[in-house]
């Protein structure tokens, strides 16, 4: 690799300042661990991402996957970065040790993860898919499926896979026409099609397990009566070896602008005699059961759309530093050297955004898998009820906030590159069509937005939101205790303040129309995720501010000046652009919501 994957020092800094990950060490499940395996474990990663998978990412991009009628053909590179992963243990990385895992914590296999996304998000898909998959049969199949088909799974013999979308019903769930009739077998005939269907087929794997929701024939309409299958692309036998192929077929492939060597699919179940499926729980909750693998995918997505954005920062950084061109406004002197670019201020300001969008987005996708870890393993249940309740309180802002500003990272980096940056040579203009995929993927901002306002907000009496409130005011308290940081405490404060006012008057607007309450749902969930962001950044600030009484050498100074350095810039250049979309939903501004079709 010609850059870094991701800065280190600021990897760092999130797991053991930002956060203190070490002290996980204290809980009896990572109790045979040390700080040197987690770090060992961050070191394999970043190996494996920079030798097998970013190896292949312009490849990967350039020779798309291809359906010959009877096999999808990938690149050779990546069946290799698959083997390795798999090998390496990394499927397993966060399961017991019984079950054949490395038992480590979820927020250092998900780190990880991140370098491998950084590397290449398109083949990264492959294995990040699979782990939901494991764990949504892990939590919610019985006993025989587990056995059958976990094993593969985490030693990487089988894929995984969901498959909600239909041809005709994008978000809309409660209208899938997928059908299941019961078998005298005690299992299922499946007959749908589904499509965007990531690695819905490839030639990476023996076999590939279908997480495919359906209805019951008779079931309760809408998503009450939704259930959950696992149909795989190939039928076990006996001694539960891949047997013969289950009537499940690939109808097409989909090609996007991004993503590319991932493949998307359109499936076919049951053409035949209808695809054989099993039951995972029970009738009628398979959203349910669903839920936790889409809450980690969004999760995923969002970290995966902040690393990408973080990509071309570091790119476009270290390009700003080594081009010269032009002088300083001050300098009439056209025989001069010329300077590099990076001197120019308008150039370090697109570098700063890019930095407080990126590092930003990490820092809150990192901060969100620490709660998924308390939520399983904190050391008592009121601390993992309280994790789960925040967890499912943020997750649409942790999907939705890097997914559109980390997105503007992109844009920025290509604008420090210029000419350069929207040619294939660089790999910006790459990083930016993969990332906006994540604006779609696993929910549009409009969907996320919705479910924001009209239940995670509200949910028991705002218990989590005022759960949030909490946190918040620790760290604005916190920060009071520094003079250089009391401006962006008092910021913040005002800016929580607005939040609530918002909030109420956007309940009360629901309760007069709600589908005209709804109508700017997303312009809230934008100004929900600046606000969360910029907690994130004053708590960053705190621990960079802490660190520098501490006399720390020239290296680490440098790095903890940047980052207080880019909070005032985020506090200052970003945070006060919610007051416009305020002004808006506080009146109740039903401009778009008043636009009639015919006026189009």
């Amino acid at each position: 690799m010609a850059h870094p994957l991701l800065n280190e020092r600021d990897t760092e800094f999130l797991l053991y300042e930002f956060l203190d990950t070490e002290a996980l060490l204290q809980r009896s499940r990572y109790s045979e661990h040390s700080r040197e395996i987690f770090d060992a474990t961050l070191k394999t990663a970043r190996t494996i991402a920079e030798k097998y998978f970013a190896n292949h990412n312009a490849k990967g991009d350039s020779n798309e996957p291809s359906f010959d009628g009877e096999k999808v053909h990938l690149i050779e590179e990546t069946k290799q970065s698959w083997d390795t992963f798999a090998e390496a243990g990394f499927l397993a990385a966060h399961c017991d040790f019984d079950e054949g895992g490395m038992q480590l914590p979820e927020i250092i296999m998900r780190t990880s993860l991140a370098y491998i996304s950084a590397a290449n998000i398109a083949s990264a898909s492959y294995p990040f898919l699979t782990i939901g998959a494991a764990n949504l049969i892990r939590s919610f199949a019985n006993d025989s499926l587990k056995a059958q088909f976990l094993p593969q799974m985490i030693d990487g013999r089988f894929a995984g896979t969901m498959a909600l979308t239909e041809p005709d019903q994008g978000s809309a769930l409660a209208d899938i026409r997928t059908s299941a009739e019961p078998a005298e077998d005690g299992s299922y005939r499946i007959r749908g099609q589904k499509m965007f269907i990531s690695g819905g087929d490839q030639s990476l794997t023996e076999n590939i397990v279908h997480l495919v929701l359906a209805k019951i024939k008779g079931a309760p309409a809408g998503v009450k009566g939704i259930s959950l299958f696992l149909v795989p692309k190939f039928l076990l036998d006996e001694n539960g070896q891949v047997s013969e192929r289950n009537d499940v077929k690939l109808a097409g492939l989909l090609h996007k602008m991004g993503y590319r060597n991932t493949t998307s699919t359109v499936l076919s179940f049951g053409e035949r005699e209808g695809a054989v499926g099993y039951l995972i729980g029970e009738p009628h909750q398979g959203l349910k059961y669903m839920f936790q693998m889409m809450n980690e995918a969004r999760i995923s997505v969002g970290a995966g759309a902040s690393v990408l954005g973080y990509q071309g920062y570091i790119y476009s950084l270290n390009y700003a530093k080594e081009r010269p061109q032009g002088r300083l406004p001050s300098n009439r002197d056209p025989g001069s050297k010329q300077i590099p670019i990076i001197q120019h201020a308008d150039v370090r300001r697109m570098l700063l955004m890019q930095k407080a969008y990126s590092e930003g987005g990490l820092g809150l996708s990192i901060y969100a898998t620490s709660l998924y870890e308390d939520q399983h393993t904190a050391p008592t249940e009121e601390q993992r009820q309280n994790a789960a309740t925040l967890l499912d309180l943020l997750t649409p802002v942790v999907k939705s906030w890097p997914s559109k500003y980390c997105l503007k990272a992109n844009e920025l980096a290509i604008q420090v590159l210029g000419g350069a940056g929207y040619i294939r040579e660089f790999p910006l203009e790459q990083l930016y069509r993969d990332n906006r995929l994540n604006a779609i993927h696993e929910g549009t901002e409009g969907i996320h937005a919705l479910d924001l306002l009209a239940r995670k907000v509200p949910a028991q009496n705002l218990a989590a939101y005022q759960m949030m409130q909490a946190e918040i005011r620790d760290t604005i308290m916190r920060a009071r205790d520094k003079e250089s940081l009391q401006s962006m405490a008092n910021a913040l404060e005002e800016s929580l303040g607005k939040l609530d006012e918002t909030g109420m008057a956007l309940f009360g607007q629901l309760q007069e129309n709600v589908d005209r309450g709804l109508s700017n749902a997303t312009l809230y969930l934008d100004v929900f995720g600046c606000v969360l962001v910029a907690w994130i950044w004053l708590r960053q600030a705190i621990v960079a501010e802490k660190a520098l009484e501490n006399n720390p050498g020239e290296e680490d100074k440098h790095f903890y000046c940047g980052k207080i350095h880019t909070a005032r810039f985020y506090f200052e250049w970003e945070l006060p652009n919610i007051q416009q979309s305020i002004t808006l939903l506080k009146s109740g501004n039903s401009i778009p919501f008043d636009m009639q079709e015919s006026w189009f």
